[in-house]
């Protein structure tokens, strides 16, 4: 039984409050950005972190999170007019023109591929009716919904703000949630696209390097940059390989060069040791004379060519160990009564009630009273009729 429930509750649990990290068996990235994460984008599992909890200034990445919320909190439908605080936000835009009505679908696409900081002003005004209270909505999502605590966001866009700062390990968690999104992930994904605006008939072009084949990555599958004087270069990659597909975040680059060589060194290192697996479940296991429910599907990441060795701990947690021992991770089980202590209680019950089978016996002997004069009435009929047939 034990064998056969092995690493099963990954994509169960809580991201931040399960998130093993699981080292390769080559040695680890040499990499100059100051933090950064490599993680599984399916179950989480953190394969690489360099100071993952540092507080930092993320520019433009923000548009990730302000992306997501965006898609599930508004109708893609809805016509957005443009104020002339968007008109006014400096850096990189879309160049909206104050009155200009767009879809808020058009506004997200041109955020994530052109990282307009005029579109995002735009999707917060028309969500939450200012910049200020988008900033209030968008946390409560982040620390609610996505689950990330070390993130406060000050507007939609990144744009310098000593208050505005997540961390790479929360970084990568964001972009995880927005890439279980169809939507999201073809924006994400998306290249260029053709641009009708009021003022300015392009085609936006995305901004992130090896998505767009400036610097060869075959396998990168989505991306977004970022760049402020504080906060350094920012880049979030998404990558699929045959065995995973992976997320890495880099911040606080010196260059742009800097930024994607390091991502390229943390893809190859995710892609040549890492598997994710999927096993089905959808048993009970005992320990303890206790029940465990597991999860019907579940996935898991491991070393390529390794079996986890799974064990269940007296306190019901599923722990993993690699070849060598080493727990990699220890994961809650859901506790659940086993059937046949609870058809034990309900003979107990039973047992233990007088009142109940005083009940039972009563209703047998007022039934079989009830029987006995039907049966006698139906042969007094039966005599009657013979003597009136008599006469």
């Amino acid at each position: 039984m034990i064998k056969r429930i092995l690493l099963l509750t990954i994509l169960m649990m809580s991201p931040l409050a399960m998130s093993p990290k699981i080292y390769g068996e080559t040695d680890e990235p040499s990499i100059t950005s100051e933090t950064a994460v490599l993680m599984d984008a399916k179950t989480g599992a953190i394969l690489y972190d360099k100071n993952a909890e540092q507080a930092m200034y993320p520019a433009s990445l923000t548009k990730i999170a302000t992306a997501i919320y965006a898609i599930e909190n508004g109708n893609l439908e809805d016509i957005v007019t443009v104020s002339e605080n968007a008109l006014d936000v400096e850096g990189t835009t879309v160049f909206l023109e104050e009155g200009e009505q767009v879809p808020l679908k058009k506004l997200i696409q041109g955020l994530l591929i052109n990282s307009g900081n005029d579109a995002g002003v735009a999707i917060a005004e028309h969500l939450s009716g200012s910049v200020e209270q988008f900033s209030k909505d968008i946390n409560a999502y982040l620390r609610n919904t996505v689950g990330v605590k070390n993130t406060t966001f000050k507007n939609p866009h990144g744009l310098f703000d000593y208050e505005h700062v997540t961390t790479a390990e929360d970084l990568a968690f964001i972009t995880k949630y927005a890439l279980q999104n169809e939507l999201f992930r073809e924006i994400f994904g998306t290249v260029q696209l053709d641009w009708a605006g009021k003022s300015w008939d392009t085609t936006l072009i995305s901004h992130h390097k090896m998505l767009k084949g400036e610097i060869t990555y075959d396998e990168v599958t989505g991306g977004k940059t970022g760049y402020v004087d504080q906060s350094g270069h920012t880049l979030a990659t998404s990558a699929s390989g045959n065995r995973i597909h992976l997320i890495a975040i880099t911040m606080r680059s010196n260059t742009q060069t800097e930024a994607y060589s390091d991502t390229a060194t943390l893809l190859d290192y995710g892609l040549a040791n890492f598997e994710t697996a999927v096993l089905e479940g959808g048993s009970v296991v005992e320990v303890n004379n206790q029940g465990y429910q597991i999860p019907s599907e579940v996935y898991y990441t491991k070393r390529i060519g390794e079996e986890m060795q799974p064990s269940v701990t007296p306190n019901g947690e599923l722990q993993f160990s690699d070849e060598n021992g080493e727990v990699m991770g220890s994961y809650p089980l859901e506790a659940i009564a086993k059937k046949e202590n609870v058809l034990a209680a309900k003979d107990k019950i039973n047992e233990s009630s007088p009142l109940k089978s005083t009940l039972l016996y009563a209703g047998i002997g007022i039934i079989g009273f009830l029987i006995i004069a039907a049966l006698l009435q139906k042969k007094k009929r039966r005599r009657s009729r013979q003597f009136y047939g008599q006469m």
